[in-house]
């Protein structure tokens, strides 16, 4: 029999002890031998009294914190693989609870294949009470999910989610680990900088984690602006496909999501009123049980910030009806 692989698991976390207690607790239950994982911590600055919360804790697992002052989880994650001990490096988010075989299954695709990035779903807990802009993540994560069991396409890059992803320490550390500049889509961008190296992405259904999402509808519509921005920023510095993926999206869009966006990018008193109005769609929709139309505000509000963000970055609407122009002019011209 092979000897174990050694894991370290690298957590960044803020202000979440609770959720912190419910990781540690799964963690502590699974049937991976526990002196062959250590798990790594990384305090990001909490003031809810998490370092104290740790130091006295016993787990059957070699436990180890890392403080940093808030510096955000690109650099939180850089941090604990630089003292990581183990081969392969799990990165989980402090709001999961993994499965007890989540060790043993990324495991055993790194036994198979040498090398590869394992990335395991993010799974909804049930029951458990979330509001609307939750499940509609989770609605999108799961048509990933069935899309790359089915065949539909292969695991890539882009679902690089460091929720729930190990990869060899040795790899990582060549390509220079996350680049901190990002404070969102950091995943993502480590993700094409790992192909870009060669690596190979598996994705291993049965490697789940419950994900208890907490986060607030305000903190919600401030992702897709952001992941706007940073498409941008990463077609143009690093190089990548990121910004051209997005116009064959934007291309594939239900035609009022692209008027949507068309209409407000570079307008953001009307964005915003198309945003709130929306808001309200998906709120009373939501309160009477219809869900798909609670669904389909929410990804027209999605939609709409993305593109402001998109936007922004390029340089105001004028530069963006510019490129948006030339982008489909692209698109179709190659789909002749």
């Amino acid at each position: 029999m092979a000897p174990p692989i050694s894991f370290s698991v690298v957590t960044p976390t803020f202000n979440r002890r609770q959720s912190l207690a419910r990781l540690l607790s799964g963690l502590a239950e699974q049937n991976y031998p526990a002196n062959d994982f250590e798990v790594i911590l990384v305090d990001d600055g909490s003031t809810d009294d998490t370092v104290e919360f740790l130091e006295g804790l016993q787990t059957p697992f070699t436990l180890r914190v890392v403080e940093q002052s808030h510096g955000g989880p690109a650099q939180a994650r850089n941090a604990g693989v630089a003292c990581a001990r183990g081969e392969i490096v799990l990165f989980l988010d402090d709001d999961v609870f993994p499965q007890p075989d989540l060790l043993t299954l990324h495991a055993r695709c790194h036994r198979t294949t040498p090398g590869v990035v394992v990335i395991g779903p993010m799974l909804p807990p049930d029951p458990w009470p979330r509001p609307a802009w939750v499940r509609w993540e989770e609605e999108k994560l799961e048509r990933q999910y069935q899309a790359m069991m089915s065949g539909l396409y292969r695991c890539t890059a882009r679902q690089f989610y460091t929720a729930n992803a190990s990869l060899t320490r040795t790899l990582f550390l060549e390509v220079g680990g996350f680049d901190t500049g990002f404070t969102r889509a950091e995943d993502v961008e480590l993700g094409y900088r790992l192909r870009d190296a060669g690596a190979q992405f598996v994705f291993e259904p049965r490697a789940g984690v419950l994900h208890f999402a907490s986060r607030t509808f305000a903190a919600w519509r401030r992702t897709p602006y952001q992941y706007g921005r940073y498409d941008v920023i990463m077609g143009r510095d690093k190089r990548n496909e990121a910004l051209r993926l997005a116009a064959r999206d934007f291309q594939q869009r239900h035609r009022l999501g692209r008027v949507l966006a068309q209409v407000s990018a570079g307008r953001p008193r009307l964005g915003r009123a198309i945003v709130s109005v929306l808001g309200v769609g998906a709120s009373v929709a939501d309160r009477i049980g219809v869900y798909r139309g609670a669904s389909a505000a929410l990804s027209g509000i999605f939609h709409v910030l993305y593109w402001q963000g998109v936007c922004d970055e390029l340089g105001g609407r004028a530069v963006f009806r510019r490129w948006l122009a030339h982008s489909t002019g692209a698109l179709e011209g190659a789909t002749r």
